[in-house]
């Protein structure tokens, strides 16, 4: 794994502008991944980057403690890098706090959770 700018992952650690409308808080975890992947639409890169961010959420839905980089598979060029690090810290950062419900987040407080984003080549 090549090393991450620290820059661009700190970007991970400040959170974003609100997290968008929701219908309705998220009572499971389908719903709340659900939920992610709607907020996370539009991420910037390349085909065939990918980066797998580690977190941990409160009761609340807000993050708990700094999210990390799991894994990564990022492009060789330092600006094409820096570019999809910062667009998936600035949509990441956006999707907090999540609307969750009481009972899902007593469920999952503190506990670890990975969300991966893949830039896929498009269909022909």
């Amino acid at each position: 794994m090549k090393a991450i700018p620290r820059l661009a992952a700190a970007a991970f650690f400040v959170p974003g502008l609100a997290a968008p409308a929701v219908a309705a808080p998220a009572n499971d975890l389908r719903q709340l991944f659900s939920y992610l992947d709607a907020c996370m639409k539009g991420v910037a890169g390349e085909p065939g980057e990918e980066l797998t961010v580690a977190f941990s959420l409160k009761r609340d839905g807000s993050l708990f403690g700094k999210p990390h980089v799991a894994y990564s598979r990022l492009p060789a060029d330092p600006d094409a890098r820096a570019r999809f690090l910062d667009s998936v810290a600035g949509k990441f950062g956006g999707c907090f706090p999540a609307p969750i419900t009481d009972s899902l987040g007593g469920a999952i407080a503190g506990r670890r959770l990975t969300i991966r984003f893949v830039i896929r080549r498009p269909e022909i």
